[in-house]
């Protein structure tokens, strides 16, 4: 089944440009030219992948970020004119699973796409792998993608699961964030370990009842973070 992707981008002659190269790999695509209309589309539709622009109308990307994350866990990928690194950041904070500064080459793009989507069809893959990680009160069902920590269940992001899963998959083992921002982003991800710190962080907050006094996920200093057994 071909792969179905959003582009969200109010420079018209930018989508013509990917979705013709997207297309061209068998890619079914998708455009919306504002924030509402980008909103209202992931709603309406499934895809497999959204790039998104951080500078749109009526909406802004980090927005339309924010709010797709409250009910979906689908990649996306920000698209920022500013090289700024704070603002590579903000992007990841607000839930998105990657980043490309413009102006960009249409074969980095793609690479970083296929990438993604070679990671989730990895995760798709493991027959052999538990359906369900427990440990405690705290439960991850890998095939819905859903955390559950003492009955309640707690919304994550894409990442943040992933971070998650691999951490309470190998309990006690220590990851150093070099090893998290390859295992996790890949490693041809352009970031830096800022984005693991990020994500730990979001992460605690959301699944810690005290996130600076940490129940699952910890930190052993100078070294990396481990979730207790």
């Amino acid at each position: 089944m071909a792969k179905r992707v959003l582009v969200v981008d109010d420079e018209k002659l930018i989508v013509k440009g990917i979705c013709f190269s997207l297309q061209q790999d068998g890619m079914e695509v998708d455009t919306a030219f504002d924030g509402e209309e980008a909103l209202q589309k992931i709603k309406e539709n499934s895809y497999d992948i959204i790039l998104l622009d951080v500078m749109l109308p009526k909406l802004t990307g980090f927005e339309v970020c924010q709010q797709v994350r409250e009910f979906s866990t689908v990649p996306i990928v920000m698209l920022t004119a500013k090289g700024d690194d704070m603002d590579k950041i903000l992007g990841l904070e607000y839930g998105a699973d990657d980043y490309i500064t413009k102006p960009f080459n249409i074969l980095e793009v793609k690479a970083r796409i296929k990438a993604i989507m070679r990671r989730s069809a990895g995760k798709d893959s493991k027959a052999d792998s538990p359906a369900v990680l427990e440990n405690g009160d705290l439960r991850m069902d890998l095939e819905s993608r859903r955390l559950y920590i003492a009955g309640k269940e707690i919304n994550l992001t894409a990442k943040e699961f992933e971070v998650l899963e691999l951490l309470v998959a190998n309990p006690n083992k220590v990851y150093s964030r070099e090893a998290l921002l390859k295992l996790i982003w890949g490693a041809d991800y352009p970031g830096d370990v800022r984005t693991v710190d990020v994500h730990i962080r979001r992460l605690r907050e959301k699944v810690e009842a005290n996130p600076s006094e940490p129940k699952y996920v910890h930190t052993k200093w100078g070294v990396g973070y481990f979730f207790k057994g």
